[in-house]
């Protein structure tokens, strides 16, 4: 809409999913509102997403200075913060309408935008590219057939522009008319949406609800997993596994390090030995070094006093050891697999929320275990990548901490340290796992061989 006395323009996004995955639906709300100056920069924003685990609020405002001064709202706890930005940003719903009322458009050309992302709470470069010009049929009406039924009354044509916006490795193409609507996208995810009426869309909706042809590929989870060529029974016998990694470019990934070893595209992952961990030092972890990993963030709330208070809880059942680094690692891992019911869950994954739920998937399970960990004064960091469950390799997120070393443990399925199958490729909060989402369709995992833990 445009706001009064040419003040600029204020932009509102509503999308509503629901999505199958390991049997159940999972559903989410999710609303964007952008104030925009006459020049399309974002002034202003609120974002909340609603799901079954409760809501999740972000609203900012940017000031003259490019500050960005952020308010977020979770589970009754509340936080702000301020991030200084090199140049205003703007809201990824506003780059189809950016692009399309550019001067001077022509097929060929390539814009670089800084786009913010509310739900990691940072800010990336897209590359927008001019494919295409063309004239597309959208319909624009829809009747009731004598069935009753509704079906397209009438299309018009609509000048359109093809655009690609590139981000981490990641490809999505668009076609927008000239006022910069979306008629035809596909998602990072593979999802494909087309422009259409009400009528029809909450139809195919209903229809999607009773029936599928293909449970399989309309899961969310099982769509995305990598089929093994190997049957890993028993995967936590295994001290080493050897995998080979093709389909992707490797580059930018942070899969060489630690208990993974890279060369080429074999990697070689060696399960730590819990007996043989003999961290040198007393908890809280007093050095500077891995201060990042210590410190709260804005999913990661681990000086909230509920955070604290449940953390403590949980040492305080063997006190003697309450500053020992391994014991604190083991009792956080066997404490969060037991706390937590195990359910997907279409949510922005933070500690407080999940706390307070006391449900979730592997986010939950590991935003949780992390926030708890640093608490405690445990250095500890998300690890993101893939895990072989009965027969494929799922997407799936789990803790390191540092005893020494950094160790993977798994709260999600209880394993401390976690076992040999888990394939890290990115460290680090959402703001770093969108670099996951170039693998989804493209990896290949073929495991080479495996090493028999000694009894």
């Amino acid at each position: 809409d445009t706001l009064p006395e040419d003040s600029g323009f204020e932009l509102e996004d509503f999308m509503n999913l629901e999505l199958p995955a390991l049997g159940q639906t999972g559903a989410a709300v999710a609303r964007t509102r952008v104030r925009l100056s006459p020049a399309l920069v974002m002034e202003e924003f609120s974002f909340t997403l609603d799901s079954e685990v409760g809501r999740f609020e972000a609203s900012g405002v940017l000031r003259p200075d490019t500050t960005l001064d952020v308010r977020i709202l979770s589970a009754g706890s509340e936080q702000n913060l301020s991030f200084r930005l090199p140049q205003p940003p703007i809201m990824s719903n506003v780059v189809p309408i950016r692009v399309a009322m550019g001067e001077g458009l022509e097929v060929g050309e390539t814009v670089r935008l800084p786009v913010f992302d509310p739900t990691s709470l940072s800010t990336r470069t897209v590359e927008v590219e001019i494919l295409e010009h063309d004239t597309l049929f959208v319909t624009d009406s829809a009747a009731l057939n004598e069935q009753g039924r509704w079906e397209p009354a009438r299309a018009d044509t609509v000048p359109a522009w093809k655009i690609a916006e590139v981000f981490g490795g990641v490809r999505v193409e668009s076609w927008v008319d000239e006022d910069g609507r979306i008629l035809r996208a596909s998602s990072a995810m593979g999802f494909n949406m087309e422009k259409t009426e009400y009528e029809l869309a909450r139809q195919a909706q209903e229809d999607a609800r009773l029936v599928s042809s293909s449970p399989i590929d309309d899961d969310v989870i099982l769509s995305t997993a990598v089929q093994s060529n190997v049957d890993l029974t028993d995967v936590e016998q295994y001290e080493e596994l050897r995998f080979r990694l093709t389909g992707v470019d490797l580059s930018g990934f942070q899969l060489d390090g630690g208990r993974q070893t890279l060369r080429g595209d074999t990697l070689v992952v060696t399960r730590e030995s819990w007996d043989r961990l003999d961290p040198d030092y007393r908890l809280p972890y007093a050095f500077m070094d891995l201060r990042e990993a210590l410190e709260p963030e804005p999913l990661i709330q681990s000086d909230d006093e509920r955070i604290v208070r449940r953390a403590r809880e949980i040492t305080a059942r063997r006190a003697q050891w309450a500053q020992d680094p391994k014991t604190v690692a083991r009792q956080l891992t066997t404490s969060v697999y037991s706390m937590l019911e195990k359910s997907i869950t279409f949510s922005v994954p933070n500690a407080v929320q999940v706390l307070e739920t006391l449900q979730g998937d592997c986010n939950e399970h590991t935003v949780l275990y992390v926030a708890m960990a640093r608490a405690l004064g445990l250095p500890a960091r998300t690890a993101v990548g893939l895990v072989y469950v009965n027969g494929a390799f799922f997407y799936h997120a789990w803790p390191e901490v540092w005893l020494g070393e950094w160790v993977a443990v798994d709260p999600t399925f209880g394993q401390y340290p976690a076992d040999a199958s888990h394939i890290r490729f990115v460290i680090g909060g959402l703001a770093q796992q969108v670099e996951i989402v170039r693998l989804i369709g493209n990896l290949d995992i073929e495991v080479l061989g495996e090493v028999a833990a000694q009894e």
